[in-house]
């Protein structure tokens, strides 16, 4: 029996099915350095006026990877590379938490090993739960901007969804992670210098996106998806 689609139906299935070029080494750069990331915001540190965790240096790059993999792959498989790269940081939380359990021959080493990499329960909490609401609402954003603005609207649904993931991801992030432990003062001055220099950091490295974006969508010559499915972030399907 031949099934006959929609227009939209037989681009979703085309794009779904797809032997995307870059797909993968966009994927694993998005989960390593999330990672990375992560691994460095134990530390506070001062870089000018502003006051930060050290993983703020790269955590920006994620959010351009994560405009890219929306804007040029869709929600739906943005969607599904987000939890995977949720899970792959589930996953290097677990690993280190398990190794520190585990006794050093030197016990000198285990104050180190605690003082480098010994990340709390919080922080690894407030990492994953800012991550996912960050990185969902960025996407989600974008997807809607993308359906109301043209091809010409290009940086503007990049900058645009950045501020609201970046603010929720930084709310999220340093309240969870350092309330009740870093002074009232410090905590405010951690929001927004964490807040400026992301979004800085996306409107400085802005036309380099818009290339990476137009050349992506060139060298993959894939169909545009249907962006009409569901936007629930809790979907797994492509």
């Amino acid at each position: 029996m031949i099934k006959i689609f929609s227009q939209g139906k037989l681009e979703l299935a085309m794009a779904a099915n797809y032997n995307f070029r870059f797909l993968d080494l966009i994927t694993g750069l998005f989960a390593g350095l999330l990672i990375v990331s992560n691994l460095a915001s134990t530390r506070i540190v001062d870089f000018g006026p502003l006051t930060f965790d050290a993983g703020t240096v790269i955590f920006p790059v994620t959010y351009i990877i994560g405009d890219l993999l929306t804007e040029v792959y869709g929600y739906a498989r943005s969607r599904r590379i987000i939890w995977i790269a949720f899970f792959t940081l589930f996953l290097a939380f677990l690993c280190l938490y398990l190794v520190s359990l585990i006794p050093a021959k030197d016990p000198s080493q285990d104050a180190a090993w605690q003082a480098v990499m010994g990340l709390t329960p919080r922080i690894c909490l407030a990492s994953l739960i800012a991550f996912a609401a960050g990185e969902f609402s960025n996407a989600i954003v974008l997807t809607r901007m993308k359906q109301k603005f043209p091809e010409k609207g290009l940086a503007i649904r990049f900058l645009g969804s950045t501020l609201v993931g970046q603010v929720l991801d930084t709310l999220i992030f340093v309240t969870i992670a350092f309330l009740g432990v870093l002074p009232k003062g410090t905590l405010i001055a951690l929001i927004y210098s964490n807040y400026i220099y992301k979004v800085a950091m996306e409107v400085t490295l802005l036309p380099f996106t818009v290339y990476l974006a137009k050349m992506l969508k060139s060298k993959e010559k894939k169909v545009e998806p249907n962006e009409t499915l569901s936007l629930n972030p809790f979907v797994w399907r492509l």
